[in-house]
């Protein structure tokens, strides 16, 4: 996508410092960078970049998807008094002592089954969660009345474009919006094959950034961070590994559609850009940002940051020839359909069947060990009634019957797990006891009471 309006032009350059550090999990959390300066000048634009076929070397790289990871989204409007009833009246359930209320704390909005927590954030008091959002909402006013992130496997099923859309119309439920989106983050990534070992010295990196950490698991290295803890960062790291690790098995059918084999390793290289950048590059609004992946990409790749072959008889870094992998991913065409889409997305946070199986397995093979048992079966049905009996127990020291009990358990999972709605008619109680309240506060103020 050709970009008009590119960053400011800066030859302001850091030296990169390296920090070896064992992290678990992947190549690092949230990674930030340097901010690019501001010369006094206006932003000059960036040149579109000249892009090659992904599959000119396969042998030696190939690029599988690219898109959007992570999206925060912020919208200035006001909530209408009726949400903001409605919102109270569920955050109130979600702080009740009692299972048969918290489980009642959800919200149904465009097929969308929200868990209501019962805390919100420091600006925003109400929060909804399912599996392709969590919104927080204020009132408005000088506040945004609603600030969101939106799910990477949920982007990865539709897209940013058509993600807002469906946002758009749960937010109307809620408020009036008086602005377009304006991007908070955006993650560009890229997921591709290369057996480089991507295991450099430091000083193959030539960035703006102000700091360059490599990470590593047990022995094994992972990957890099670049520009940790800035508003420009990005992270280059074995997602491969991570999406083994974090269950994120959607990904590999994606990857193998698009000509992955599972002998291959897939590294990902991600830019997080932060508001602060957008906003210096004059690219505030969603919308504006969609228009301009092509120049955020070439601006990370060619300015903030290059792979580069170092050299014994130059020693001005800047100088030295960029890397072939490096080639490649700074020539991606963004204009071109980023890979394949998840076909099937439902937006529940539900535990997978192997983490289920896995912690039922745990605990009945715990169970033989403990009481001497070798048959798996007859465990089976031994551990099933002292279960039943210890949590009968527990329902009539509660005071409920054990089929109450089961139901008030299920129901809360239900909740949590965005499954299903525990009073479907809970929203018209609501709104029909605000409207009781409004009217009885007219009939005060026309009485003078």
């Amino acid at each position: 996508m050709k970009s008009k309006n590119g960053p400011p032009a800066s030859n302001v350059r850091t030296t990169p410092q390296e920090n070896n550090t064992t992290a678990p999990g992947s190549a690092g959390g949230s990674a930030g960078g340097a901010a690019p300066g501001r010369t006094g000048a206006e932003p000059k634009p960036i040149a579109p970049s000249n892009t090659i076929g992904d599959n000119c070397n396969p042998d030696y790289f190939k690029a599988l998807r690219w898109g959007v990871d992570s999206l925060y989204l912020s919208y200035q409007g006001d909530l209408f008094p009726e949400a903001l009833q409605r919102l109270k009246a569920l955050k109130e359930l979600a702080q009740s002592d009692w299972d048969d209320k918290t489980s009642l704390a959800q919200c149904v909005v465009e097929g969308h089954t929200f868990e209501v927590k019962d805390r919100g954030a420091k600006l925003f008091p109400y929060i909804l969660i399912d599996g392709a959002f969590h919104i927080q909402l204020s009132q408005g006013g000088k506040v945004p009345m609603a600030y969101v992130q939106i799910a990477s496997q949920y982007l990865a099923h539709v897209g940013p474009e058509k993600a807002e859309q469906t946002l758009l119309k749960i937010l109307a439920h809620f408020g009036n919006l008086t602005g377009r989106a304006r991007v908070s983050r955006i993650d560009l990534f890229l997921d591709f094959v290369c057996p480089e070992h991507m295991e450099w010295d430091r000083d193959v990196w030539v960035t703006r950034a102000s700091n360059v950490d490599r990470y590593a698991e047990n022995g094994t290295f992972t990957g890099w961070v670049i520009g940790k803890g800035g508003i420009l960062s990005a992270r280059l790291y074995y997602k491969l590994l991570q999406a083994t690790k974090n269950k994120l098995n959607y990904l590999l059918p994606l990857w193998a559609e698009a000509g992955w084999k599972e002998d291959q390793s897939v590294w990902r290289l991600e830019f997080q850009f932060r508001r602060e950048v957008l906003d210096q590059m004059r690219i505030p609004l969603l919308d504006e940002a969609l228009k301009h992946f092509g120049g955020l990409w070439s601006y990370a790749t060619t300015e903030w940051l290059k792979l580069t072959i170092p050299s014994d008889t130059d020693k001005t870094r800047a100088r030295w020839p960029v890397h072939p992998l490096w080639g490649y991913i700074s020539s991606i065409d963004w204009e071109t359909p980023g890979g394949p889409l998840l076909r099937e997305f439902k937006p529940t946070r539900t535990p997978k069947d192997e983490q289920l199986y896995s912690r039922y397995f745990s605990a009945l093979v715990s169970y033989m060990a403990a009481y001497g048992l070798d048959d798996l079966y007859q465990a089976q049905e031994d551990m099933t009634a002292h279960v039943v009996s210890h949590f009968m127990r527990r329902a009539e020291f509660d005071g409920v019957s054990f089929d109450g009990y089961v139901a008030e358990r299920v129901a809360a999972k239900r909740r949590e797990f965005n499954t299903g709605i525990n009073d479907p008619d809970l929203a018209e109680k609501i709104a029909k006891e605000f409207t009781e309240r409004r009217a009885s506060a007219y009939r005060k103020a026309k009485d003078g009471m």
